[in-house]
This record gives C-alpha cells, sequence and structure tokens, in this order.
C-alpha cells in the first residue's frame, strides 16, 4: 500500500564509537524509504562542541560510494577533509557538498574555537546516484553563498535546486529541492509544490509546528506524497524547518553501511575495497592527513540476501 502522508519519528543512532554522540535519524524509514533521490537524514544536537574532552563530532576517515553526502550546520564549525585532497570548513548557512561517484573517504571532525559556537547542531543527508552517474569521478564544492530571500514573510536558505524563481548552483543529478525555512514567531506559509515531486518536512527547531494543520514535534520529518497540493506550514512561536522534496527515484537501490549500490555482489565488492586500503590507502582510496589519524573498518557483512529499496513505498 503507498504512503501518501505520514509523520516519521527518528530514532537514535549512535554517531560514532570515539564519542557515543547520537543521532535522531528518520530517512530510511520502515514506511518511508527515500524522498526522491534523498535517502538518508540524520539529525544531531544541539550539543556541546566537545564531549569528554573529544570533539563532539569526531568521524575518522571512511568511504562513500554511489551517492551525494550534505553537510548543513545550524551552529558550530566543521572541518571535512577527504581523499582528493579537499580541506573545508563549513559554518551555518554554508553547503557542503560531496559527491562520491565510484568511491572516496572523508574524515569530519568539529572544530571549536573563539570565533565559533560551542555548540553542535545540524543535518547529514545523502542523495543517491542515478546509474549514469554513479561511477563518476569524485568531487567535492562548497557554497557559501547560497540563495537567500523572503518568502511571505519567512527565511529561505536554498541549498539545493529552484524555489520560486531562485536556484542554487550546487551540482543536481535527479530532479530535487533542498531549502532551510526560518518561520518567525506567528508566521503561516504556503509553500509551492510541484505535482511531480514528494516532500517531506524535517523540524529542527520549533515545539508548535503544524504542517496542513497536524501538530508534527521536533526532530519528526512530515513526509507528503506526489499530488502538487500547497503545504501549509505554520509556528505561533518561530521553527527552523528543513524542505526536501524530488521526483520518486525511478530505480531500485541496494543500501548498506556507506555505500549505495545496485546487486549484493557490487556492496561486497565495495566493501573488500575499502578494507585493502586500511592500512595504507589503495588508488581508489587514497590516503590523507588529519588530526583523527585513523580509517574506520567496515562492519561485517549479514548472513542475509540484502533488499533493495525504492522506487515503491
Amino acid at each position: 500500500m503507498s504512503v501518501t502522508a505520514a509523520t516519521l519519528s527518528p530514532r537514535l543512532v549512535k554517531l560514532t564509537p570515539r564519542t557515543g554522540i547520537e543521532v535522531r535519524r528518520t530517512l530510511p524509514h520502515r514506511d518511508v524509504r527515500m524522498i526522491g533521490a534523498w535517502c538518508f537524514v540524520d539529525h544531531y544536537g544541539p550539543l556541546s562542541g566537545e564531549v569528554n574532552g573529544e570533539a563532539g563530532m569526531s568521524i575518522a576517515a571512511h568511504p562513500h560510494t554511489g551517492l551525494q553526502t550534505v553537510t548543513w550546520l545550524l551552529e558550530g564549525k566543521v572541518e571535512h577533509r577527504d581523499s582528493i585532497g579537499s580541506v573545508q570548513e563549513i559554518n551555518p548557512g554554508e553547503l557542503n557538498l560531496m559527491t562520491a561517484g565510484r568511491g572516496i573517504a572523508h574524515s569530519e571532525m568539529s572544530l571549536v574555537d573563539s570565533h565559533s559556537s560551542s555548540v553542535m547542531h545540524g543535518v547529514q543527508l545523502w542523495i543517491a546516484l542515478p546509474d549514469a552517474a554513479r561511477q563518476m569521478t569524485p568531487t567535492f564544492e562548497h557554497h557559501g553563498d547560497l540563495p537567500r530571500f523572503n518568502f511571505q514573510g519567512a527565511e529561505i536558505r536554498l541549498l539545493m535546486g529552484d524555489f520560486e524563481g531562485h536556484r542554487s548552483t550546487a551540482t543536481l543529478f535527479s530532479p530535487l529541492i533542498g531549502a532551510e525555512i526560518s518561520l518567525p514567531a506567528g508566521t503561516t506559509i504556503d509553500i509551492p509544490t510541484r505535482p511531480d515531486f514528494e516532500y517531506g518536512l524535517l523540524i529542527l527547531e520549533g515545539d508548535d509546528v503544524t504542517v496542513n494543520g497536524e501538530g508534527v514535534a521536533r526532530g519528526s520529518l512530515r513526509y507528503l506524497a506526489t499530488g502538487g497540493l500547497p503545504v501549509s506550514l505554520a509556528s505561533a512561536r518561530g521553527a527552523r524547518v528543513l524542505l526536501i522534496g524530488g521526483e520518486p527515484f525511478p530505480e531500485e537501490i541496494l543500501m548498506w553501511w556507506n555505500f549505495i549500490g545496485r546487486s549484493q555482489e557490487e556492496i561486497i565488492a565495495m566493501r573488500e575495497q575499502w578494507q585493502s586500503s586500511l592500512l595504507t590507502g589503495s588508488e581508489s582510496y587514497p590516503a590523507f592527513a588529519d588530526s583523527l589519524g585513523a580509517r574506520i573498518p567496515a562492519p561485517e557483512m549479514p548472513n542475509i540476501r540484502l533488499e533493495p529499496r525504492g522506487p515503491q513505498r
């Protein structure tokens, strides 16, 4: 049975064993596995930039294949380093977009200094690459000057895609949108939608947010299927909401650990390729220097066949 609308409550997941920090994961979900090409949503914080003397976000080198990673901060600062030589600090209101293609490794660490907040709060998202792009050479983009504009009294920061005549320059491989909506207290807006897009609204801040008149708790994600009806978003006390959407992804994917493939055999090969790079790096995953100086080994493969997800609900 297809889902036309649903509120997806987050489940708590350990971000890293180094600090034991938990994140709130709303996608993939039992009822909704993807929203357009968006296939993964983690919301973390607000939390201290340091935990037990270590960076609150302290994730050693790990791989990705077949996807794009989207890093979006509300508070704090994060340093990104990767195996194609990128070194980039990201601040709130800026976008880090890494297109893994056939394979890339990166590390992430929160930075606490006199010029940044000591609190970490942000979202990490993944976008599945279509078959035509998933073997491409990996790339990295930083967008520090995203479109920012007023819409019906709310402030919009456009991460990706198009909205009301504005366009982000972030690279897309599927029709989609990503935008942060800041609602002042007492504001109601009607978000125009495309009939061929499905949408999700993740409540980042705010305890009294309604979507089409239905209350959605902070940390939850409201899913709306295709159809093109306007979406009414309101908050009496003010809120921040992340809007994501896109055309339903037309391909079935297999997603396991940090890899997206099309068959179990592909996933096994991706894992073996990463494991062979752990000690000294490899042609596929060159070594790179960071303050953590480690690579995270892949977990063992499960003893069952992996189940594909999408395009069906």
